[in-house]
């Protein structure tokens, strides 16, 4: 009355999940390597005077990853580290070349946010936040259209916006 059990032996074959390649990176002169396990948790542009300060830029890009997903490949032993007692964060960079390595907050624990221009490949996911967006800074690029600079190849300027003449309204 029962099939056998062998009639319920599954046809399907499971596929092996295919792990993604870990993405990546390094500091300026390589001393310090690491890589982190793909898709990031996730990426965002970070406007804040600290950042600005930190990496001596208009903002710093990040990546989010899980601490137990962020690995130091080589060079761990290059890595100096500087903590802010006020905001409780440590921002690690190589003491060879001071390329910026990482940023931990006590308040996220388990993250380690690595700067997204150190990795050579793709991370997974898309900086498609901005934190700390009202302290953007007057003078950086926000996406205004470029012009190329005549004798100069590779650069590129935004030119001034001129005011409109009126249409000489009055002028007779």
């Amino acid at each position: 009355m029962f099939p056998d059990d062998d009639a319920f032996e599954t046809t399907k074959k499971l596929k092996p999940v295919a792990l993604a390649k870990p993405a990546a990176g390094q500091c300026l002169c390589g001393k310090v390597r690491f890589e982190i396990d793909v898709p990031a948790r996730w990426a965002w542009h970070d406007h804040s005077q600290a950042s600005r300060r930190a990496h001596g830029a208009a903002y710093a890009t990040y990546v989010g990853s899980w601490r137990k997903r962020f690995r130091i490949t080589k060079g761990a032993s290059e890595l100096s580290h500087y903590e802010d007692a006020a905001t409780k964060t440590v921002r690690s960079f190589c003491a060879s070349c001071g390329t910026p390595i990482a940023y931990e907050r006590a308040r996220s624990p388990h993250m380690v946010n690595i700067p997204r221009a150190l990795f050579s490949g793709r991370t997974g996911r898309q900086p498609l936040y901005h934190i700390a967006i009202e302290e953007l800074q007057e003078w950086a690029y926000t996406g205004e259209p470029l012009v190329p600079l005549k004798g100069y190849p590779g650069v590129v300027w935004q030119r001034s916006k001129k005011k409109k003449k009126s249409d000489r309204e009055g002028m007779f």
